[in-house]
């Protein structure tokens, strides 16, 4: 699949909504193809990671006939050959609809079957009862930058925009950014979100990594490959003794998607926020 085929995914395209289970409306998109760009493809990575998603209208029926309700979090690994086209996903949950199942569990094992065949890799499917206190919202851990003072019209990805700070200072700190825009590659829709840029090293030129955040604005890609291409643009900024960027989209179609990527090995994403 190259960038063009892009066009002819079910994101751009007029839909009817099943409502009947049917694996067969999930539609996988290699990641190699943006990764290419990256100069990513073919070779080892230089992160770990993950995608969490979380849906907020999945429904079916017991065997009884009634709606149940559940809020899911699915987490796919970095490393699986691919990811979901998100309106697919969203077509895919609502065919559970108007579908019997014995029980919330059953539910599950069906979404992590049909889910890890589509990614190439196992995905883990938790549910959550909808007053659960998990879906609790939390505040970014850190500096925000978005109370600097800067000024910027560069719309569009430029590394060189990047800095360490001038003190030459090693530091560990949590910096992160609610103006983190992209667009859909396929519909130009706007995706916000708020990243976050955990590390130890060099200290970062704040007001440079706000500026970097804001160059996205105008970009078109996916959630995922804007992260990656955070990630690779400030690990060849530096050595750092370890990095994560970790972004956390805004909902759209009862869907939100949330790429990490990191060094150390360790996958904890951050509690979800306000504009979850």
């Amino acid at each position: 699949m190259d960038r063009e085929d892009w066009q002819n995914l079910p994101l751009g395209q007029e839909t009817r909504y099943e409502s009947s289970y049917n694996p067969k409306l999930l539609h996988p998109i290699p990641r190699a193809v943006s990764r290419a760009q990256l100069g990513l493809a073919g070779g080892a990575l230089p992160f770990t990671g993950a995608d969490e998603w979380w849906g907020f209208e999945l429904s079916w029926l017991s065997p009884k006939g009634v709606p149940q309700v559940a809020v899911a979090r699915f987490r796919f690994a970095a490393s699986s050959p691919a990811m979901i086209e998100s309106k697919s996903f969203k077509l895919y949950l609502n065919s559970f609809n108007q579908t019997e199942f014995e029980s919330a569990d059953a539910v599950r094992k069906v979404l992590e079957a049909d889910l890890s065949a589509a990614a190439g890799s196992d995905v883990a499917v938790t549910l959550f009862d909808v007053e659960d206190a998990a879906l609790a919202v939390h505040k970014p851990a850190g500096f925000c930058l978005d109370r600097l003072e800067i000024e910027t019209r560069q719309y569009q990805p430029d590394a060189s925009l990047l800095k360490l700070a001038a003190s030459g200072e090693v530091v560990e700190e949590t910096l992160y950014s609610h103006l983190l825009r992209s667009n859909c590659p396929v519909t130009g829709q706007p995706d916000w979100a708020t990243v976050s840029v955990e590390y130890k090293g060099p200290a970062l030129d704040r007001a440079a990594l706000l500026a970097y955040v804001i160059s996205f604005r105008e970009h078109q890609d996916f959630h995922e490959h804007c992260v990656e291409r955070i990630f690779c643009d400030l690990q060849q900024l530096a050595a750092f003794e370890h990095l994560t960027v970790c972004a956390r989209y805004t909902r759209r179609g009862g869907l939100d998607i949330n790429p990490l990527r990191t060094t150390t090995g360790e996958i904890v994403f951050p509690g979800r926020f306000a504009r979850q």
